[in-house]
């Protein structure tokens, strides 16, 4: 049975990632966490990057693309206003299994509330969740965002070769993932890792965002 400990802050010292508060952060108002009592009226939930290296259970530059395209995208989307969490359609550009839509979808599905099939159906015909999330192929690794109360729309891709890897990185890796590198190698190959994902998160994210806006699109799942 897991141990269960009670009275420890959700946000504690065991990760690695102290640059993770240099990252930028998210506030989402939710009408359904108010409507059900998870939220006081008016509240917001705030997000981090921390919160999507839990969600995903690592930290890589896939998990830090995904994080900081919502965090623009949500931005140009509610210029001078708290996006509502659960009003955002998405479409991730990539394959439901491709291996990275995937885990990137997670990220966007904890930041805007937006699920495939398996999400929540609402409650009488309002909040619903549902289907708000989809993939295609054609978007070649941008992702779509859309407000469903106005229909306003967006197009974010992210160059992450603008941050590169450590040229050790590559050899490393093999080494790690094949069982060869020393206790010393090993930590430098994460130290390596974890550096590139700092670079990436830590700053203005729009110095490797890229947003277009795109007309209204009336309609959909909202």
């Amino acid at each position: 049975m897991a141990r269960v400990v009670h009275g420890v802050p959700s946000v504690d010292d065991q990760t690695a990632l102290a640059f993770a508060t240099r990252a930028p952060t998210v506030a989402l108002r939710d009408p359904l966490a108010e409507f059900l009592g998870a939220l006081r009226p008016g509240g917001t939930f705030r997000y981090g990057y921390e919160d999507a290296v839990k969600l995903c259970g690592h930290s890589c530059p896939t998990i830090a693309r995904a994080y900081l395209m919502t965090v623009v995208a949500l931005g140009r989307l509610y210029p001078g206003d708290t996006p509502v969490r659960g009003d955002i359609e998405v479409t991730v550009g990539g394959e439901r299994d491709d291996g990275g839509s995937g885990p990137m979808a997670l990220v966007v599905g904890l930041l805007t509330g937006a699920a495939p099939e398996t999400g929540f159906g609402g409650l009488m015909g309002r909040w619903r969740r549902k289907d708000l999330l989809r993939f295609d192929a054609r978007l070649a690794g941008r992702m779509r965002f859309r407000r469903t109360d106005t229909g306003a729309a967006v197009e974010v891709a992210c160059d992450t070769g603008l941050v590169p890897p450590s040229p050790e990185l590559p050899t490393l890796m093999r080494a790690a993932l094949g069982g060869q590198a020393s206790a010393e190698e090993h930590r430098r190959f994460a130290t390596l890792w974890q550096d590139r994902v700092e670079r990436m998160v830590t700053g203005d994210p729009t110095r490797i965002v890229q947003v277009f806006d795109l007309d209204p699109v009336p309609g959909g799942s909202g």
